[in-house]
């Protein structure tokens, strides 16, 4: 919360969020629950992105859009 100046309550949804994902993974300690990132789920990701990536770049060459009504 320090670090990043948001509510707990806010930062919470969206770790439950990134849990629900597979993006971090929990380890309870005490009254505590530690985050971290799983790097195989950070690369599959990337992956992905990179190929909306070029898609996005061939529609923009291609000037594709609707029509409008």
């Amino acid at each position: 919360m320090e670090e990043t100046g948001a509510k707990q309550t806010n930062l919470s949804n969206h770790l439950k969020v990134l849990r629900e994902a597979g993006v971090v993974e929990t380890e309870p300690c005490g009254r505590f629950v530690y985050y971290k990132l799983r790097p195989e789920a950070i690369e599959a990701m990337a992956g992905q992105f990179a190929d909306l990536a070029r898609t996005a770049r061939a529609t923009a060459e291609a000037n594709l859009k609707r029509s409008c009504p």
